[in-house]
C-alpha cells in the first residue's frame, strides 16, 4: 500500500484568526485598538494638511497661446497672468459669491475634457461657465465669463482690483478723473441720469467697457441689468440685482500685448463697425448762447438781432446762435400768434413785430426741443380726444384696458414723454421738427431729454438709443445730451456742464471728461460753454476764461455762453478772434481728417498719451494733455497764475517741435517748467527722428 503524504509538514500548527483572538489576552486587544485610532488621526491630519498646507495656493484653470486664467485659492480671486507668470493682467475678487468664509478649493472642472472651457457650481450658490477664445489674427485672448445664480434674490459680485495699474471708462461722473481710480461711487444701477438732477450719478455718456493699463478689456453684456460701484484706489464692481428672476452675471475679459492693441480689439464689440458722420458743417461756427429772459416770440426775434449785432460789431465773426427750449417754443408759436393778432385787430406795429418772423431766417441759429409735452398744452387735450395718446409712453388701465399716458416732471412742469417705439408718434415728431425748419430755418437742433424712462424700461438706456435712431433722421445736424451704444450714429454728443472754477469739477475735469469720451467712441462732441456753465452765472473770472478757451478751441466745436466782451476788455477779445480763427484754419480741417480715420478704424480722433507710447507708465496717469491724431499734442495750462508747466512727450520714435519758437525734442522727454504765457497754449508737432 502505497505512503500517505502528510498534508502539513511545518511544524506551526493550524489555527484559526477566531481561535487565535479568542486566546488573546486584554493587552494585546487594546493595542490594536490604539493603532486603528492613530491611523484614522494620522490619515485625518495627512488630509487636512493636503487641503490647508500642500494644496498649491494657484490652480492653472484655462490656458491660451500667452494668457491664463489662474484660480487664487486664500483670496478667493480669479488671475489672469501670462504663461510666464511675469505679468498680471487682472485679478476678479470672486469671494462675495456664497459664503466667504467657506474655503472653496475650485479645481474640479465639470465641463470634462473641453479645454477651452471651465465649468463648477460654487457653493450651491451659482453656477459659473468659463470659455477662452484665442485671436491668432489680433493676438487677443479674451475669457467669457458667466455666473448664474442657482437660487432667487442672489446677488452676484466681482470686483476687479485697481492695485498696480490704470482704469479707464465706465460713465462719466461729476468730478470726471483720468484714469477711473480716484473715483468713489456707490453701488448703483449702471444707467444714464442727469448730473444736475443727481450729481452722484453715472452721466451723459456711458458704455459697459473698462479698459486697464496692463493690456486688458472688460465688456458686460448689454443685455442683464447692472449695477456698479467704484471704490477709490480699490476696485470696481460689477453687481446683479436681487430679484425673483435668476440674473446671470456676464461679461468678457480680453487681454492684449498692450493696452492700445486690447483697445482697438475691444472696439470691434463695443461699437458698429457701420460708423456715420454728422453734418461736419457744424464745426466751423461758434455756438452762442442767447441769454434772454422773455415772455414772447416777437422779443426773442428782437434780442437775437441785437446778439447778432453785437457779434458784429466786436468782429467776432459769424456763429450760430443756440436757443433754449423756452425761446424755441415761443418763437414757434409766432406764426399763430400773428394769425390771432390780424383777428383781434391789433395795431400795426404788433403786427409787424410778428411778422419779423422771416427775418431770424437770415440768422445762424440752434434750436432745443426735448421728447417731452407739457400736460397743459392743447396738443395733449387733442391726443386724449383723437385716440392718439399712444403717441405718448403709457400704461394700460387694467389687462387689455386703454392705454394711459404715464406722468412726468421736466422743467418744472407735469409732462408726457413721446413713445419713440410708435412709428407714429416719430411721424409727427418728424413733422413738427420740419415745420420749425420751414418757419425758422435752424442750422442744428439740440435734443435734450434722453436720459430717464418713466416706464423704467431698460433704465431709460434704450430710450436714448431710440432717440439716437429718430435724430439721425432729422436733415440739419442733431446734437444730444446723452449717448449709449449709439457712438456709431451720425449725431454730435454735448459734454456735460461744468463748474465755473480750477477745480476737477471744473477746468481740471475738461480733459479727462474729453479723454472719456472719445475713448468710448464719441468723438463729435460739443463741450460745455467757455468758463463752465453748470451755476448758470457769468464768468467774470479773466483768466478762467482764457485758459478755457485755449482748450475748447483745440476741440470740435467752441461753445460760448459768457460773452467775452462781458468777461474782460480787450486783451480778452483779442485772444478770442484769434482762437477762433486758429480753430477755423487749423483745428477743423485737422477734426475732419482724423474723423475720416474714425469711420474706418474705430481710432479716436483725441487721443492720451499713451496711444503712441502703451508700454510707457509715464503717459497713463497724464490728464493734462492730449493728442489730435498721431501728430499734434496740446499741453494747455489749468492752475490758477501759472505761466509754466511740465510736459511730457511721449516716445515713439520721432521728435517733437514747438509750434511757438520751433524748439525740436527726442520723444520720452520730461520738460519741466515749461514757460507757457497767459497768452499762449503750448502746442508741439511731431516729426520723424
Amino acid at each position: 500500500m502505497p505512503h500517505a503524504r502528510n498534508r502539513n509538514p511545518s511544524p506551526i500548527p493550524e489555527v484559526t484568526w477566531d481561535t487565535g483572538l479568542k486566546e488573546m489576552n486584554e493587552t494585546w486587544k487594546g493595542a490594536i485598538a490604539c493603532l486603528g485610532v492613530a491611523v484614522f488621526f494620522v490619515m485625518t491630519i495627512g488630509i487636512i494638511y493636503w487641503q490647508v498646507v500642500d494644496q498649491p495656493n494657484k490652480n492653472w484653470i484655462l490656458k491660451g497661446s500667452y494668457s491664463g486664467l489662474i484660480w487664487e485659492r486664500r483670496t478667493h480671486s480669479l488671475v489672469i497672468q501670462t504663461l510666464t507668470e511675469d505679468k498680471t493682467y487682472v485679478e476678479i475678487d470672486v469671494g462675495n459669491v456664497g459664503n466667504p468664509d467657506i474655503e472653496v478649493p475650485f479645481v474640479r472642472n465639470l465641463c470634462w475634457l473641453n479645454k477651452t472651457e471651465f465649468c463648477y457650481t460654487w457653493d450651491s450658490v451659482a453656477d459659473v461657465k468659463i470659455s477662452l477664445e484665442v485671436n491668432e489674427a489680433t493676438e487677443t485672448e479674451c475669457y467669457s465669463m458667466t455666473w448664474s445664480p442657482v437660487h432667487c434674490h442672489v446677488e452676484l459680485k466681482d470686483c476687479f482690483s485697481m492695485a498696480n495699474m490704470s482704469w479707464y471708462g465706465g460713465a462719466s461722473v461729476q468730478n470726471q478723473s483720468w484714469p477711473i481710480n480716484e473715483q468713489n461711487v456707490t453701488m448703483q444701477p449702471f444707467t444714464v441720469s442727469n448730473l444736475r438732477d443727481n450729481p452722484s450719478g453715472f452721466g451723459s455718456v456711458l458704455e459697459r467697457y473698462f479698459l486697464g493699463s496692463s493690456g486688458v478689456a472688460v465688456l458686460v453684456s448689454p443685455d442683464v441689468p447692472l449695477q456698479v460701484g467704484m471704490e477709490s484706489r480699490q476696485h470696481f464692481c460689477l453687481q446683479t440685482p436681487s430679484s425673483l428672476e435668476r440674473t446671470p452675471l456676464q461679461y468678457t475679459v480680453c487681454v492684449g500685448h498692450n493696452i492700445r492693441a486690447v483697445h482697438q480689439e475691444a472696439l470691434q464689440q463695443l461699437s458698429s463697425p457701420s460708423r456715420e458722420l454728422p453734418n461736419m458743417d457744424v464745426l466751423w461756427l461758434p455756438f452762442w448762447k442767447l441769454l434772454a429772459s422773455v415772455d414772447s416770440g416777437p422779443k426773442v426775434e428782437r434780442e437775437l438781432r441785437t446778439f447778432s449785432n453785437r457779434l458784429r460789431r466786436h468782429q467776432l465773426g459769424e456763429g450760430a446762435i443756440s436757443l433754449n427750449e423756452h425761446s424755441t417754443a415761443l418763437l414757434a408759436d409766432m406764426d399763430q400768434d400773428y394769425l390771432t393778432s390780424r383777428k383781434r385787430g391789433t395795431s400795426k406795429r404788433q403786427t409787424r413785430d410778428f411778422r419779423d418772423l422771416s427775418l431770424i431766417k437770415l440768422l445762424n441759429i440752434s434750436i432745443t426741443l426735448s421728447p417731452f409735452l407739457s400736460v397743459d398744452t392743447t396738443q395733449f387735450h387733442k391726443s386724449l380726444l383723437d385716440g392718439t395718446e399712444a403717441y405718448w409712453l403709457s400704461l394700460p388701465v387694467a389687462p387689455q384696458g386703454r392705454l394711459v399716458p404715464v406722468l412726468t416732471q421736466w422743467r418744472g412742469q407735469f409732462c408726457v414723454k413721446l413713445n419713440i417705439s410708435n412709428p407714429e408718434a416719430v411721424s409727427w415728431f418728424l413733422d413738427r421738427v420740419g415745420l420749425l425748419q420751414a418757419r425758422l430755418g435752424m442750422e442744428s437742433i439740440h435734443l435734450e431729454g434722453a436720459e430717464g424712462n418713466p416706464l423704467d424700461l431698460g433704465g431709460g438706456d434704450q430710450y436714448i438709443g431710440q432717440l439716437a435712431d429718430v435724430a439721425a433722421r432729422i436733415e440739419e445736424s442733431a446734437i444730444m445730451n446723452a449717448g449709449t451704444r449709439s457712438s456709431h450714429k451720425p449725431v454730435f454728443v454735448r459734454m456735460p456742464p461744468l463748474q465755473s472754477d480750477w477745480s476737477s469739477s471744473g477746468l481740471k475735469g475738461l480733459i479727462p471728461s474729453l479723454l472719456h469720451h472719445t475713448l468710448l467712441g464719441y468723438n463729435l462732441l460739443i463741450p460745455d460753454a467757455v468758463g463752465g456753465s453748470l451755476s448758470g452765472d457769468l464768468v467774470t473770472d479773466e483768466e478762467l476764461f482764457i485758459r478755457w478757451l485755449q482748450i475748447v478751441a483745440f476741440l470740435p466745436v467752441i461753445s460760448f455762453e459768457t460773452p467775452p466782451w462781458v468777461c474782460g476788455e480787450d486783451r480778452v477779445l483779442n485772444l478770442t478772434r484769434a482762437l477762433i480763427a486758429l480753430h477755423q484754419d487749423f483745428v477743423v480741417p485737422l477734426v475732419t481728417r482724423y474723423a475720416e480715420d474714425w469711420m474706418t478704424s474705430g481710432s479716436p480722433i483725441y487721443r492720451p498719451l499713451w496711444w503712441l507710447s502703451p508700454d510707457d507708465p509715464a503717459t497713463f496717469t497724464i490728464d493734462d494733455q492730449f493728442l489730435i491724431g498721431d501728430e499734434v499734442l496740446v499741453a494747455p495750462v489749468i492752475e490758477r497764475g501759472t505761466v509754466r508747466r511740465n510736459i511730457y512727450l511721449p516716445d515713439g520714435g520721432f521728435q517733437w517741435q514747438d509750434s511757438r519758437n520751433a524748439q525740436v525734442f527726442d520723444g520720452g522727454t520730461l520738460l519741466e517748467d515749461y514757460p507757457v504765457a497767459l497768452e499762449e497754449v503750448a502746442i508741439f508737432l511731431r516729426r520723424r527722428s
